[in-house]
């Protein structure tokens, strides 16, 4: 992000009787920064404030335009921001078609009714009404009505949290594409870190109503100070990949610049990007190839730092192919290794370890 990028710059300290939260963060109006932490973080909170639904008594400017300062406020209907929620809030009353109509009329939007709805395959619902459709379909049509409303900026608060697996699937992809074809700047909050591994290109995490970690996903997510926000999980390594095909064993091969990798069958077409989060716990370490092991993946690998780690631990992080992959093994193993910078060796992954965003 360069100095002449527009960016979403936010200065507020909300406390008690209010959610105590304090955020001072400088969010990139491009791609899909997700904002990740456990119950009670702030996420919402925050995205509330975002939106305008209140007064935080700090500052809020998107881009050259203050939203918020302590003694100017715009209010939400003025700030041209949609809003997805965990629950569509159509109207009931009103059947899909008539809900979208609300929205363009509002924004004078109504031209762009028709082609929406051609895009997102909802032709076959505009006669039903909201509580006749499905929690996917449903959400669906929330998303659409957002777009109606000609949006700069989409905030996503949990939206997908209380579908199935199948109905998730279908939304994931309508996300990806605002994110890449329309370059619409989505906030999106999620306590699934399957959703941010898929989506985010920025991740500000939150924990106990503060910033424990902001910047580029893959940065944070390898970040050990973040790993509050993620639980007490350890960190992992986000590897972009690319599809190359199917295996006829079930297998999905995928490439990037350290090499190419087997993981479980992927519902994903050859060209199609793919991103695994690897846990440093998932990895062994090698210093000549391996031979008889049952895990598929070996990547050769050069030791770039050793951190140790409480007593009996380090973390080793490698460099394979110039992305950066940690390694979590003992004291012990570094020094039956001789491993330390520089030193070549290979990375071992089980294949049923990869799972994809």
């Amino acid at each position: 992000m360069s100095a002449a990028d527009p960016t979403l710059d936010i200065d507020i300290a909300l406390t008690p009787p209010s959610f105590p939260l304090t955020v001072r963060a400088r969010l990139p109006l491009q791609g899909v920064t997700a904002v990740f932490g456990p119950s009670g973080a702030g996420k919402s909170t925050l995205l509330s404030a975002i939106a305008g639904f209140s007064p935080t008594g700090g500052r809020i400017a998107f881009g050259d335009e203050v939203w918020e300062d302590g003694r100017h406020f715009v209010p939400a209907w003025r700030r041209r921001v949609g809003f997805l929620f965990q629950t569509p809030r159509l109207f009931p009353h009103l059947d899909v078609a008539g809900n979208l109509a609300y929205a363009a009329r509002r924004s004078g939007a109504m031209a762009d009714v028709a082609p929406m709805v051609a895009r997102f395959g909802l032709s076959p619902l505009l006669a039903r009404r909201a509580p006749d459709l499905s929690g996917g379909e449903a959400q669906r049509v929330a998303l659409v009505r957002a777009l109606l409303a000609r949006p700069r900026l989409l905030l996503m608060d949990e939206p997908l949290s209380a579908l199935d697996a199948g109905h998730r699937d279908g939304i994931l992809p309508l996300i990806e594409d605002l994110r890449d074809r329309d370059h619409l700047p989505i906030l999106y909050v999620s306590h699934a870190l399957s959703e941010v591994v898929r989506l985010a290109t920025t991740v500000l995490a939150l924990d106990g109503g503060a910033v424990v970690g902001l910047g580029p996903a893959a940065e944070v997510l390898a970040d050990r100070a973040a790993a509050g926000a993620f639980g007490g999980e350890e960190p992992g390594s986000l590897l972009t990949t690319e599809v190359l095909g199917h295996e006829p064993d079930g297998l999905t091969r995928l490439t990037f610049a350290g090499g190419e990798l087997l993981v479980p069958t992927l519902p994903f077409p050859p060209g199609a990007t793919v991103r695994l989060l690897v846990r440093p716990r998932e990895v062994l370490l090698s210093r000549g190839v391996p031979q008889g092991l049952s895990a598929l993946n070996s990547l050769p690998a050069t030791v770039r730092t050793i951190e140790p780690v409480g007593d009996t631990s380090a973390l080793v992080t490698l460099d394979c192919g110039g992305t950066p992959i940690k390694a979590r093994v003992t004291r012990r193993s570094v020094a039956a290794l001789d491993l330390a910078p520089g030193t070549p060796c290979h990375a071992i992954l089980k294949s049923v370890a990869l799972a994809p965003g």
